[in-house]
């Protein structure tokens, strides 16, 4: 028998979590995000914003078009967890955890 607490929905597959809170989309087609959410991910005023669709599903995030760690902008990336990585970086990373 399965127990409920280790039936997860796809969004707690991907580490998304409900947080209890909906907004309607004005006549614009605009919604605000909570200040509560803006704070917590570092979102300021003017900043921009990916947005990305599933199937069922509208995500947005903070847009960082180059390396998440030092800026730069390439064409060679490696993505961890959602978030560009220039080789540069990752090799960096990588000379730090070899024993």
């Amino acid at each position: 028998m399965v127990n409920s607490n280790q039936i997860k929905t796809k969004e707690e597959k991907e580490g998304m979590k409900a947080l209890g809170i909906v907004r309607k989309v004005d006549n614009l087609g605009r919604i605000v995000l909570p200040k509560e959410i803006r704070d917590t991910l570092r979102i300021d005023i003017k900043d921009p914003l990916e947005i990305l669709a599933t199937e069922d599903s509208i995500i947005l995030r903070k847009y960082v078009p180059g390396c998440t760690l030092c800026g730069e902008i390439s064409d060679n990336y490696i993505m961890v967890k959602g978030r560009r990585i220039c080789l540069n970086c990752s090799g960096a990373i990588y000379k730090k955890m070899k024993p």
